[in-house]
């Protein structure tokens, strides 16, 4: 069994902040697997239970606000007996630039409370799948900056990132990080994935995995936004409305 865990405030003045990306991951991984059953209250969290890869998932919202969200995580691996590295937790990231995402299995907490707190109540080998939110320039900032909600020109890399993630997230459910990591990347890119010509393989990393949606650049920003918008499922419908809003 895994649980993937997305950090955020609970509330509808938090939803659309950036502190609550990882909320948002797992609300899209929800939503587009109909494997899952309608969230309910249990652990002191919002709990999902579903099927992923032949693999069972129980997706976890805390609801203890961020500072505190290791109470929540706690209190389901100890009822399903699972250890820490059966453990994906979903969060916001300040030292990525926006868009860009790793897959690491333990270490620290890098001055996030979220983490913080997670560490204090099971450890620290579970794995994380960072979101990168970017900085905003100086650490007087950054409490406003995590607690802001997400701008409009936001929408051209955030959406792609949370639809594959969504997408590929049944290779987290069976252990294999580094392929989820190479297809969320392809799939951001719009790239058929690339096989070895010496194995036949795809090629992936073997430790720490990451890739980026590139929100500098003009042109992939406009092409992935007239995608998201030509489709509009309720993830791109909703961040639409939201960035629409902002500005």
């Amino acid at each position: 069994m895994k649980l993937f865990v997305g950090l955020g405030n609970p509330g509808s003045k938090y939803e659309n902040n950036r502190h609550n990306i990882g909320f948002m991951a797992v609300d899209e991984i929800h939503r587009r697997h109909s494997c899952f059953s309608p969230w309910r209250a249990r652990f002191q969290a919002q709990i999902s239970e579903g099927v992923l890869g032949g693999e069972k998932v129980l997706l976890v919202k805390p609801q203890t606000f961020m500072n505190e969200s290791g109470r929540a995580i706690g209190e389901a691996m100890r009822f399903y007996k699972q250890q820490p590295q059966d453990i994906y937790v979903l969060y916001d990231d300040l030292d990525l630039v926006p868009g860009k995402f790793k897959v690491k299995a333990g270490g620290g907490h890098g001055g996030h409370n979220g983490l913080r707190s997670t560490t204090a109540h099971i450890g620290d080998q579970y794995k994380r799948l960072r979101l990168g939110i970017g900085h905003p320039g100086h650490k007087d900032a950054v409490h406003r900056w995590v607690l802001g909600d997400f701008a409009k020109a936001d929408y051209a890399w955030s959406a792609p990132l949370l639809e594959a993630i969504a997408q590929h997230v049944e290779l987290l459910a069976k252990g294999m990080d580094s392929q989820f990591a190479n297809k969320v990347t392809l799939t951001i890119r719009g790239e058929a994935p690339q096989k070895s010509k010496q194995t036949g393989k795809t090629p992936h990393k073997d430790k720490e995995t990451e890739s980026a949606v590139k929100p500098t650049d003009s042109t992939a920003a406009k092409a992935a936004k007239q995608e998201a918008t030509s489709n509009k499922g309720p993830l791109a419908s909703g961040l639409e409305r939201l960035f629409g809003s902002k500005g």
